[in-house]
């Protein structure tokens, strides 16, 4: 929603109309310089949407639409002379539906609209031109990183970030608790980085079919083997696995994977960093200073979080206080190489966690959307606790 501005106004002064905290108000306008508005200044006010149609005022009012339409003056609102500013109070994004790459650029587009302080950023390209989205949210010193769907089966995970995202900011603005959490102490503190879709080629393909671009479309249907069912597809278009494709001793995966060229899972590429989307997370991580970074996979109900002893001392105090909120097993050390999580602690000798989400058999089914969404808000907001 946006206001103009007249002489006087402030954004604390908006803050106190609206309910809303005026450091989000301040940040959703960063065009308004510190010391005073403009007259005349368009300002977007976070948390609110406009109502432009009956059915939504009257629903607002909880009154029957033809009801609305006997009040003075009811007339000239709807009919486009005054939309009236509704408080968002559900959810934003889509929940337990699936949630292929148009669903996520919607729903994004969806939360920046009514969360303007949320900033948006491509840090590159998939095989077929998508764009990695990042999404920032805070102004804490403390910089954490969450990404989902690195494998194209692991979907879910998309679906099930946008939905912590979504009630993450609500609650912000609200300047309420989120399961206990008064999460605006967190935007303070941290800085919040989420890559939701790391492979948006392969959630397209698992989701709905190969694409109609020529070479992928023929290559994909040859390196599943002729079939048309990629429901159990975890790597990019071009059959290499993204999360076996960081230099953290990538030569054992290359000698021990059975597969030794593109295929549908397990593929680590013929060199580290040859996938666009791979090399986009790893410049993102360079270019960034994260504290910390959480990569969200299905399934398994664990959390790995050491990597050749390399991990800092701090790692099992967060991770224990991440197993507790959500009810997931801590585990050091597993037999694997080459993964996003090992190349970052790796490379930066910091807290790098790798989230099993759910249980079961990948694609988990949109039937657990619940269960897991609960057991990864605890798990989220332990994080930003703990960050």
């Amino acid at each position: 929603m946006r206001i103009q501005a007249w002489p006087g106004d402030t954004l604390e002064k908006y803050g106190r109309w609206f309910c809303v905290p005026p450091e989000l108000i301040a940040d959703a306008n960063p065009h308004v310089e510190k010391g005073g508005l403009r007259p005349g200044q368009t300002v977007a006010i976070p948390g609110y949407e406009m109502m432009d149609t009956w059915e939504a005022l009257a629903h607002c009012l909880s009154l029957p639409v033809e009801a609305l339409r006997r009040l003075p003056g009811a007339m000239a609102v709807i009919n486009g002379m005054a939309p009236l500013p509704k408080r968002i109070t559900s959810p934003v994004v889509r929940r337990a539906e699936p949630y292929d790459f148009a669903a996520l650029e919607e729903d994004i587009e969806a939360l920046v609209c009514r969360y303007p302080f949320v900033r948006r950023r491509t840090i590159g390209h998939s095989v077929l031109g998508l764009p990695l989205v990042e999404l920032q949210i805070g102004r804490g010193p403390v910089r954490v990183h969450m990404n989902g769907s690195f494998h194209a089966n692991e979907w879910i995970t998309t679906a099930v970030v946008m939905a912590l995202i979504d009630d993450y900011l609500r609650a912000l603005v609200d300047d309420a608790a989120l399961a206990g959490h008064r999460v605006l102490e967190y935007y303070h503190k941290v800085t919040l980085s989420i890559v939701p879709m790391v492979n948006p080629d392969g959630v397209n393909l698992v989701l709905n079919g190969p694409p109609e671009e020529e070479p992928h479309r023929s290559e994909a249907v040859r390196i599943n083997g002729g079939s048309l069912d990629f429901s159990q597809w975890k790597a990019n278009i071009r059959g290499v696995d993204l999360n076996n494709q960081f230099p953290a001793r990538w030569e054992i995966e290359q000698a021990r994977k059975p597969p030794k060229a593109p295929a549908p899972r397990d593929f680590p590429g013929f060199a580290p960093l040859t996938e666009p989307e791979a090399k986009a997370m790893a410049a993102l991580a360079e270019a960034s200073d994260f504290a910390m970074v959480v990569a969200f996979h299905t399934q398994g109900k664990e959390i790995y979080w050491g990597y050749e002893g390399l991990e800092p001392l701090e790692a099992e105090a967060a991770v224990r206080a991440m197993a507790e909120a959500s009810g997931y097993k801590a585990v050091r050390y597993i037999d694997s190489h080459a993964g996003y999580r090992d190349w970052f602690i790796q490379t930066w000798k910091r807290r790098g966690y790798t989230v099993e989400l759910g249980e079961g058999v990948n694609p988990l089914p949109l039937s657990q959307f619940a269960q897991i969404y609960q057991e990864a808000l605890g798990l989220f907001l332990a994080t930003l606790k703990m960050a």
